[in-house]
């Protein structure tokens, strides 16, 4: 038995570029190589991404990535005795399963396909996988590893079947989405696991944005006492190293400290939004600047993921807007760096009530004429972005997007929303966060009531309870599946509960028309919350 370095490839593949993300592997190869290393392990499913959803469904795709798999395993014979675990679909006897290839010396030496296949939250992996039953255990430098995927590991019967086989140490390849705390709940339950089998276990994760989801690395390792011995940095791409000593176990490396809960959305957000505008190609970004605290949130977050010179403010005044909210606008764009232009829209929306006033004859103002001022908004924006060939990033918040202060086509106009999973009281936090680092954000527009601004002296708890409330009651509804029976019963006000639950249930229809955005709870409005629109049940 000989002590070996074993490297972590905390790499951000793109999905279905199968030569970019082979190009990422055989990289990591080369610099563990270089450093000593005898075993590399990428993320689940390194090669494609992950998740490649309906692509998987493709013939074309499968046959592409093995291809692929088989050029990359002749790359890889340039480091020998470096064994590369590399993670992949493949088609087997038994149906198409989420597989990991153990590769040294131009050779696979080992495989294993994942037994486990979540189909819960943002997972349907039983729409596309057949799951494995075999445990895999293959020998390194002396050493013998037990290999397994992701969710395997949320379960006693892999790592127990891997230790029966022989296994020493606990090999696990992920492509874990973040949320919010989930850093300590992977270490705990893993803790768990490894009690029943003492074996040290080495956790590697994928890093970057895929479409709503974000994965935020975090790699690390634990001793056989459940010790963090090793932790790679998160949302960060990297390399990790770990050293087994002679006897099987982990000898400590370096630590990285654990973020605080707004260190890690606010990471969350810009990496979701450097990767969804660098990976799709888009030459910026579009904000509607308003002069309030989520416009300005977002806008701190697109300069800090794409740098200023990425990013346009619009700042597009009406009749209503208060001079400070243009002045604070107009600040901040200064602060920031980036170009401001101010497009008024009393010209638009004076044109477009005139030509609804015969229609409209008779009938009261409401929100409808509130409405076209946002619709005119949108127009504006989105011609600006088809015009410069940038995003327009939307600003609404999951508060909003809950009970439907929004209007559709008009402020959820664009490709991206970044904040759609940030509740109104966290988008306070994260922008005195961003402050802590340095003062962007001016103070003004953190203090004043919160306000659309689209009739006189209007603020959001007109016709809203308290953002406090608000978000307590979408928190136990939406994320925790609470009754309003129970809500009731743990202390919210009644009435507030009602309205918040029966706005919710109306509003679905706008939210299937929202833009995607970041994940950061257990559950965001998208691909982990499938209500129907058309339902009378409500309780």
């Amino acid at each position: 038995m000989n002590s070996q370095v074993i490297a972590l490839a905390q790499i951000n593949p793109l999905l279905g570029d199968l030569p970019g993300n082979a190009k990422l592997i055989a990289q990591a190869a080369a610099k563990a190589y270089a450093q000593g290393a005898q075993l590399l392990l990428s993320p689940e499913l390194s090669l494609t991404g992950y998740p490649p959803e309906d692509l998987l469904l493709r013939p074309a795709f499968i046959e592409a990535v093995e291809c692929e798999l088989s050029s990359l395993i002749l790359e890889l014979k340039k480091f020998p005795d470096l064994a590369v675990i590399v993670g992949h679909p493949k088609m087997t006897a038994a149906g198409l399963q989420n597989y990991a290839s153990v590769i040294r010396n131009g050779a696979v030496i080992a495989t294993y396909a994942k037994q486990e296949l979540p189909n819960h939250e943002v997972f349907d992996e039983v729409r596309y996988f057949t799951p494995g039953n075999q445990a895999c255990v293959f020998e390194n430098a002396g050493i013998c590893f037990g290999l397994i995927l992701c969710e395997d590991a949320w379960h006693a019967g892999p790592a127990k079947q891997a230790h029966s086989a022989g296994a020493q140490v606990l090999l696990v390849l992920n492509a874990s989405p973040f949320h919010l705390k989930k850093e300590a709940l992977r270490i705990e339950v893993l803790r768990q696991q490894l009690a029943q089998t003492h074996m040290p276990l080495i956790y590697v994760n994928a890093v970057g944005g895929q479409d709503e989801l974000v994965f935020d690395g975090g790699s690390f390792a634990l001793n056989s006492q459940g010790e963090v011995v090793m932790a790679m940095p998160h949302f960060e791409t990297g390399l990790g190293l770990v050293s087994l000593n002679a006897f099987a176990q982990l000898e400590s490396g370096l630590i990285t400290p654990p973020l605080s809960v707004q260190a890690q959305a606010y990471q969350a957000l810009v990496l979701g939004v450097r990767d969804y505008v660098q990976k799709n190609h888009f030459l910026g970004v579009i904000i509607g600047l308003s002069g309030g605290v989520d416009s300005a949130l977002v806008l701190a977050i697109a300069v800090d993921a794409l740098g200023a010179e990425k990013v346009r403010a619009v700042m597009m005044p009406s009749r209503y807007t208060a001079d400070i909210s243009s002045i604070d606008a107009q600040e901040m764009a200064k602060t920031l760096h980036v170009q401001y232009d101010e497009i008024p829209i009393s010209g638009p929306v004076n044109a477009l009530e005139q030509a609804l006033a015969e229609q409209f004859k008779g009938k009261e103002i409401d929100a409808t004429e509130e409405n076209i001022q946002a619709r005119v908004r949108g127009t504006l924006l989105m011609a600006l972005s088809n015009k410069t060939g940038r995003l327009v990033l939307t600003t609404g918040n999951k508060s909003e997007m809950a009970v439907g202060y929004c209007t559709l086509y008009g402020d959820m106009a664009g490709g991206f929303a970044v904040i759609k999973d940030i509740a109104k009281t966290l988008v306070y936090q994260l922008c005195a966060y961003r402050n802590s680092i340095s003062p962007v954000i001016p103070e003004r527009i953190l203090t004043r009531a919160p306000s659309a601004e689209l009739r006189p002296d209007q603020t959001d708890q007109d016709t809203l309870p308290s953002y406090e409330v608000l978000d307590g009651i979408v928190e136990c509804y939406m994320e925790q599946n609470q009754s309003i029976a129970q809500m009731v019963a743990a202390g919210f006000d009644p009435q507030s509960v009602e309205q918040v639950t029966r706005l919710i249930k109306l509003n679905e229809y706008k939210r299937r028309q929202a833009p995607p955005g970041v994940r950061v709870t257990t559950r965001a409005f998208g691909r982990d919350w499938r209500y129907p629109i058309t339902s009378q049940f409500r309780a």
